[in-house]
């Protein structure tokens, strides 16, 4: 059992450095494309931070185990909405843009009612499962976020990419190249061994996603979020937190569902709950205090809530 536990940490490493030399490489990308800080935080450095995320849970989608699936979907968003923004804030409180208030943020919002909605088939499906029709719905939905990307905050402060270094083109194909091959083979260590020790432990696969697995696809995020926090770059820290929120709902889920669809636990529908209030106090919370700034007080509000949340989670 400690080879096992030596390989979900060899996992993680992978899956860490992996992500790391991604989205240092497709920020140079993006920087040479003239994107904005927010754009790159909703984007590039979004989408490599949640590729351990989609590595594993294609990985586990391929295996049939969909409480790993979702786990790890639900689990990471929390875990970066909870205790990412709260540890980011607690370090320096985040001034957030308009269109993250009024535009981003109620995306994320919207997108976990729909997701909501599509698994426990109140649409007229006889089962709880996310479907390939449920998988074409978000990726159509994902598809929409990404031309809003596009018109909107690709031609906005484009010159404001200031943290962003540059590389040859050679070393940024290099760093894409490793990142994804770091990923890939990271993704399937920890799925697999994580799954071993939860057979042998009588552990279900939901509460590995959601605790184990979902902390460990979100410490990229964590490292990136705080790294951009240290720099006063705001616009990258919850550009990456909201960004990878909603590209693990609009595109890991729907990705892994058309590989084999999704059976729905809908005891998941209390950590959809935990998902939508978090969300919900977030987009509140850019009204109290200082108008459009996550507060320390607030992000101790985020840390408590998680933990209580947790605790409960485990002795249940």
């Amino acid at each position: 059992m400690l080879v096992e536990f030596a390989l979900v940490l060899l996992g993680f490493v992978l899956l860490i450095f992996g992500a790391d030399a991604l989205v240092k490489g497709a920020s140079a990308l993006a920087k040479k494309l003239q994107m904005s800080d927010l754009a790159i935080g909703l984007t590039i450095v979004a989408f490599g931070t949640s590729a351990p995320e989609l590595v594993v849970s294609s990985v586990a989608s391929v295996n049939g185990q969909s409480d790993l699936i979702l786990g790890n979907v639900i689990g990471s968003n929390n875990f970066n909405l909870f205790i990412i923004l709260g540890i980011v804030a607690l370090i320096k409180p985040i001034a957030v843009q308009r269109s993250m208030v009024w535009i981003e943020i109620p995306i994320s919002i919207a997108i976990i009612v729909v997701l909501y909605v599509l698994s426990n088939a109140f649409l007229g499906s006889d089962m709880a499962t996310v479907s390939r029709m449920d998988a074409i719905i978000l990726l159509a939905l994902f598809a929409g976020f990404m031309f809003y990307i596009y018109k909107g905050l690709s031609a906005e402060n484009s010159s404001d990419s200031h943290t962003t270094k540059v590389y040859s083109n050679f070393k940024m194909t290099a760093f894409i190249s490793l990142g994804l091959g770091g990923l890939v083979l990271g993704g399937q260590l920890v799925v697999s061994s994580a799954t071993e020790i939860a057979l042998s432990y009588g552990v279900s696969d939901k509460v590995i996603g959601l605790t184990i697995v979902a902390a460990g696809t979100s410490l990229p995020e964590l490292v990136t979020s705080v790294v951009a926090a240290t720099k006063n770059n705001a616009d990258i820290a919850i550009g990456n937190v909201i960004g990878s929120n909603i590209f693990n709902v609009l595109l890991i889920v729907p990705l892994s569902a058309l590989i084999t669809p999704i059976a729905y636990n809908t005891s998941f529908n209390l950590d959809m709950y935990i998902l939508m209030g978090g969300s919900l106090f977030l987009f509140i919370a850019m009204f109290s205090g200082k108008a459009k700034r996550l507060d320390r007080l607030e992000a101790l509000i985020l840390l408590s809530g998680f933990i209580v949340y947790t605790g409960y989670m485990l002795t249940n």
